[in-house]
C-alpha cells in the first residue's frame, strides 16, 4: 500500500476552479485502486503549532501499489483538466510513504 499526504496551497480567488479539478480528480482515484481517506480544510484555530504557511487543504490518499499511483497520474481524462489545477494551485507538497 502506498500512502500520499498532500498539502495544497491555492491561488487566492481560485477556490471554485480548484473544486472543479477536484470533482474530476477525486473520483478518478477509484479507477486506479486509490482512495481518498481524509480531506481536511484546516482553520487557524485547529492548528496547534506551525512553522509553514497554512495549507488550503490537506489530502490523505492511499493506492494499492506504486503502479496504481503512476497510472492515476497518467490518466488521460485527468490530464485534460490539468489546466484547472495549474490555474488554481499555487504550490503543493507531496509526501509519499508506505506502511512498515
Amino acid at each position: 500500500m502506498i500512502y500520499i499526504t498532500q498539502l495544497i496551497y491555492i491561488v487566492n480567488g481560485q477556490e471554485k476552479v480548484f473544486n472543479e479539478f477536484e470533482n474530476i480528480a477525486i473520483p478518478t482515484l477509484l479507477k486506479y485502486n486509490g482512495r481518498l481517506t481524509l480531506r481536511i480544510r484546516p482553520s487557524e484555530d485547529s492548528i496547534i503549532e506551525r512553522n509553514i504557511e497554512k495549507p488550503y487543504e490537506i489530502h490523505l490518499v492511499e493506492f494499492s501499489t506504486q503502479q496504481d499511483f503512476d497510472n492515476f497520474k497518467q490518466d488521460e481524462k485527468r490530464k485534460k483538466f490539468l489546466h484547472l489545477k495549474e490555474q488554481s494551485i499555487k504550490s503543493s507538497i507531496l509526501i509519499q510513504g508506505e506502511l512498515l
